[in-house]
């Protein structure tokens, strides 16, 4: 079986066949490492990056992975039509290049992953509309940009992932309307931010991550309650501080 590299269709690339044969003499391409014609994206990528003038050429060619690489490297002006590209990674690669005034329909695009570039370039009210996407991903990076002081929309958000930021950068004034939520690793990050003083509101967790993280943080005056902990971690913990204290 040949070794060959194949191009997108899977035949055999023979670079005496290619229109770059010249640039292949010098040594400025090459099978098997930097090559236009190659259907691994990395190859193609590599040709683009040693020739960032011949990629406007590239935009309309039959195969994604070539407009996709070739949209990293092309003139700015270029790129609009791609906005309707049938494949989703060139959509993403041109939104992620195109200012954010051009891109901002793409808030809708069917496919989440052009949506997550899209939440990546948004401010304001834009990115806040966001907020409302299908796909939690897509989410997760609404709550991981927008104004702390807004993540109150999202401390009921139905996947735990997302709660999960939204626990992290909440301000701590807030940071109580997550204390009981059902997923325990939210709560975990509420009570290794809680402030110490406020600690008590999970010194009964019904988990043991989090009553050992309060153990550990709490003011020292709760410490007793823990001595009689169902865990041994948490006991020893409680122990420990006090005996150090």
């Amino acid at each position: 079986m040949s070794d060959d590299p194949l191009d997108w269709r899977g035949r055999p690339i023979r670079c005496r066949e290619c229109s770059h044969v010249a640039l292949n003499l010098e040594g400025l391409c090459r099978k098997g490492s930097a090559c236009v014609r190659d259907r691994r994206a990395k190859r193609v990528d590599l040709f683009f990056r040693g020739h960032p003038q011949l990629a406007d050429s590239y935009l309309d060619h039959a195969y994604f992975e070539v407009r996709a690489r070739a949209a990293r490297y092309a003139s700015v002006l270029r790129l609009p039509p791609l906005l309707d590209d049938p494949e989703p990674e060139v959509r993403a690669t041109v939104a992620s290049r195109l200012p954010a005034a051009r891109i901002a329909h793409l808030a809708h695009d069917p496919e989440p992953r052009v949506r997550i570039v899209i939440a990546n370039r948004l401010e304001g009210a834009a990115l806040l509309a966001m907020y409302s996407d299908p796909d939690y991903l897509v989410r997760i990076h609404v709550v991981r940009r927008i104004a702390p002081e807004l993540l109150t929309i999202a401390v009921h958000d139905e996947d735990p992932e997302v709660r999960r930021w939204v626990a992290r950068r909440i301000p701590l004034d807030k940071l109580h309307l997550l204390i009981k939520d059902p997923e325990p690793l939210v709560r975990l990050v509420v009570a290794e931010r809680l402030p110490e003083d406020r600690l008590v509101a999970m010194s009964k967790d019904e988990d043991l991550r989090i009553r050992f993280t309060v153990a550990e943080r709490c003011a020292a005056e709760l410490l007793p309650a823990f001595l009689d902990d169902e865990d041994e971690l948490v006991r020893a913990c409680a122990k420990a501080r006090l005996e150090g204290d």
